[in-house]
């Protein structure tokens, strides 16, 4: 006999889990499938152990430039292996949370690897082989993405490495080649920057972080640079030859190609999705592109069956999967939750400078026809930037011209992603450019920039 529940969910990661617990706040009989460690990749390796190595790095890098606050500290060193336990630490404690929200929300975790039959049932294999098969009214899919493969860099975990290992090395190395420069690509480029390896981004496109406006992608890569990071765009990795002690990694450029020496290369070009071998194909649930095929509420083409996060189009963002988690089980509730804004989501990259950025883009906000006011101010006119000696960035901030929507912003600076919110908060509640310049924000702080910058965009800043 199976087990049956209300809802049952494939994958524990932060779309997952936030489902879970929602769910069964509204009164449903929750198991959640998980084949690893709960919290999935973003609590496990991703998101969360991540910004634990970058925090540390950061503090290095603090003390590496001590005497600019007056403290001298003589003979500081980077312990790779101490860091690397912390992070996982953090990631542990993390996990072991996830564990107590569950006993609290009376969610049961069904650990093993899941896969859809029909019938609205999910059979599940244990780490001991054997098989048990669970039922559900309801059935989420949420498992998420893993390190796409390159095939002139296919991953071997030595030599040619995924976010994962990048996460756990045993060993510095000397010289390390990273090959994208989206948020991962950048974070690690920063992470082994500061703690003393020579490291040189490959980017196929014109800019590192690409999706991000002009501006700050050339801001980041100045930083970058000055901090000793090489920077190759428009080229492309076409072979690592991986046979002798290092990697010679061949990078075809817009002036020929060029033979880059290393000890080992990452790969950060994006995800692919986990859909193989989880039984789509069995129940006939309807795929795109490596994507699951949803409606507004996430309900796939086979009724009892939605899916959420990384496996669905949109962008493959943790906090994404976790709202989309919400609104799923809340329509399934019986409630009336509003489709997700997709226009409205925060992008952050914990690189330093940090990045972050929310809406249209100077450049995206002309091509869909705006008329617009442009502000911009630099944090080297903030006093609490020059007090913490983070005078670097930039607030850039985007209204539509005829109406004072608020179109955009784009930051890049220290603790920018803590400021975003406030944009993704006004843009939600359709705040125009002089509400937020009437908005008296507290002085000093970063966050003036926001409202310096809106001023900017209406001749009406103060402090520039």
């Amino acid at each position: 006999m199976s087990k049956k529940y209300d809802l049952l969910v494939l994958g524990s990661g932060p779309g997952g889990y936030v489902a879970a617990i929602r769910a069964s706040q509204l009164g449903l009989k929750v198991g959640v499938i998980e084949k690893e460690a709960l919290g999935g990749i973003c609590l496990n390796w991703g998101c969360i152990p991540t910004k634990a190595l970058l925090k540390s790095a950061n503090v290095f890098e603090y003390i590496s430039h001590s005497e600019d606050y007056g403290i001298t500290v003589k003979d500081a060193k980077a312990d790779l292996s101490a860091m690397v336990k912390r992070s996982r630490g953090v990631a542990d404690g993390m996990s072991k949370g996830i564990q107590f929200l569950f006993k609290k929300n009376k969610i049961d975790a069904i650990m093993g690897f899941g896969k859809l039959v029909a019938g609205k049932k999910v059979e599940v294999k244990g780490e001991d082989g054997k098989v048990e098969t669970y039922s559900a009214d309801h059935i989420i899919v949420a498992t998420g993405g893993r390190s796409r493969e390159l095939p002139a860099m296919p991953i071997d975990n030595e030599k040619i490495i995924g976010y994962r290992k990048a996460l756990v090395l045993d060993k510095l190395p000397k010289k390390m080649v990273v090959v994208g420069s989206g948020a991962i690509g950048v974070e690690f480029a920063y992470f082994y920057n500061t703690i003393g390896v020579e490291v040189t981004i490959v980017e196929y496109l014109p800019n590192i972080v690409p999706l991000e406006d002009e501006e700050v992608s050339k801001t980041l890569a100045r930083s970058f640079k000055k901090s000793g990071i090489k920077i190759m765009t428009e080229s492309e990795v076409t072979n690592v030859d991986t046979k002798g002690k290092g990697c010679k990694v061949i990078v075809k450029t817009k002036k020929g190609e060029e033979i880059i020496d290393c000890d080992v290369v990452l790969s950060a070009v994006g995800i692919s999705t986990n859909l193989d071998g989880i039984g789509l194909e069995d129940v006939g649930v309807a795929t795109d592109r490596g994507k699951i095929i949803v409606d507004d509420y996430y309900k796939t083409n086979i009724p009892g069956v939605y899916a959420i996060g990384d496996i669905v189009h949109g962008p493959a963002l943790a906090h994404v999967a976790s709202a989309e988690g919400i609104i799923c089980v809340e329509k399934i509730a019986g409630q009336s939750p509003e489709p997700l804004d997709y226009g409205n989501i925060p992008g952050c990259t914990y690189c330093s400078p940090e990045v972050a950025s929310v809406g249209y883009t100077e450049a995206s906000a002309k091509e869909a026809g705006y008329e617009v006011k442009v502000g911009k101010f630099p944090f080297s006119a903030s006093g609490k930037a020059s007090a913490a000696g983070a005078k670097d960035g930039f607030v850039k901030v985007i209204f539509d011209a005829k109406y004072g929507e608020f179109l955009g912003a784009h930051m890049i600076g220290s603790n920018v992603t803590e400021m975003i919110a406030e944009v993704v908060a006004a843009r939600k509640l359709e705040t125009t450019g002089h509400e937020i310049i009437k908005t008296v924000h507290p002085h000093p702080t970063m966050s003036e920039a926001v409202m310096e910058a809106a001023a900017a965009a209406y001749d009406e800043v103060i402090h520039i």
